[in-house]
């Protein structure tokens, strides 16, 4: 077994250089060790795998043929022996993450807490942001957003259980004013809304009806970038805000805030924690993404 195995590395390296003297360099040994090692391969094997001349190396019709069976094979060792090594190495390193601020139950700081403490290598840069961005340009391992605005060439796992977003007003106000029974209504009263900047247009109110989605572009009296900021408002009786309901629940539960037109407001997929396709993922990554599942399994 060994025998049949040895001079497979030197020949993926001939074969993707098409040079002896760079498959060396490469493997860190003389260029007369790559040919005799090759020598003895083609020799076991019964065929010429390589054409040699003395300006250049090509493949042969079986060293192509060789070469594509042997290639995937030979990754797919190099990754599980990377794989074993990993499993007595520590996690480490800088891990960079984004989240949305709306993503209540990542952002709570257990789950993170629970990783700070299983890998205390790993020192986390979380920047809290509602921009969409390319995370591989700028420089971030992960991101955590819903799932619905994750695109599809990313690796997604789920971080929270379903969503739902609703209206919210104080009690004050619904004796002030009447309860909205649409969410067309919702345009004849003061409303709090959001935006991500300036120079952006207010965040349209979605909802569902019949299974149809539908929004309603409503006209704040106050728009903001900041959810506390729509929340101290709406407390205060300055008018409606929308948002998600695991934002709003510690305050339905205290009285400060009552929900609105909720069976217009179905649940849906909730945050994922995503992050880019790669061959092989950075070992802190990945003990990053092991937690949050282990976490889910409970």
């Amino acid at each position: 077994m060994v025998d049949d195995l040895e001079g497979i590395s030197v020949f993926l390296a001939v074969a993707e250089a098409r040079s002896f003297r760079l498959a060396g360099e490469r493997l860190g040994v003389t260029r007369s060790a790559v040919s005799q090692s090759l020598q003895r391969l083609e020799d076991r094997l019964g065929v010429a795998l390589v054409q040699r001349t003395t300006r250049s190396v090509s493949l042969t019709e079986a060293g192509e043929v060789f070469f594509d069976a042997v290639r995937p094979s030979v990754r797919q060792v190099r990754d599980a022996m990377q794989t074993v090594r990993d499993m007595q190495a520590r996690p480490s390193g800088l891990l960079r993450i984004t989240v949305s601020s709306i993503a209540e139950s990542f952002l709570s700081g257990t789950l993170l807490a629970g990783f700070i403490e299983a890998c205390p290598d790993v020192k986390l840069d979380i920047t809290i942001t509602d921009e969409e961005f390319d995370i591989v340009e700028a420089g971030i391992d992960a991101g955590v957003r819903l799932g619905e605005v994750i695109e599809q060439d990313m690796i997604a796992i789920p971080v929270s259980q379903e969503q739902r977003q609703c209206p919210a007003v104080s009690p004050a106000y619904i004796k002030r004013h009447s309860r909205p029974r649409h969410p067309r209504d919702l345009q004849s009263h003061a409303c709090i809304g959001w935006r991500p900047r300036p120079d952006t247009a207010p965040y349209r109110w979605e909802f569902t009806e019949n299974n149809r989605d539908f929004d309603v572009a409503v006209d704040p009296a106050v728009t903001t970038n900041d959810m506390s900021m729509m929340i101290r408002l709406a407390c205060a009786g300055a008018g409606i805000t929308f948002g998600m309901v695991e934002t709003f629940q510690p305050y339905f539960d205290r009285g400060e805030l009552v929900p609105l037109l909720e069976d217009f407001c179905p649940p849906f997929p909730g945050f994922y924690l995503y992050y880019p396709r790669r061959e092989r993922q950075p070992l802190k990554l990945r003990a990053l993404v092991e937690h949050i599942r282990k976490s889910a399994r409970g």
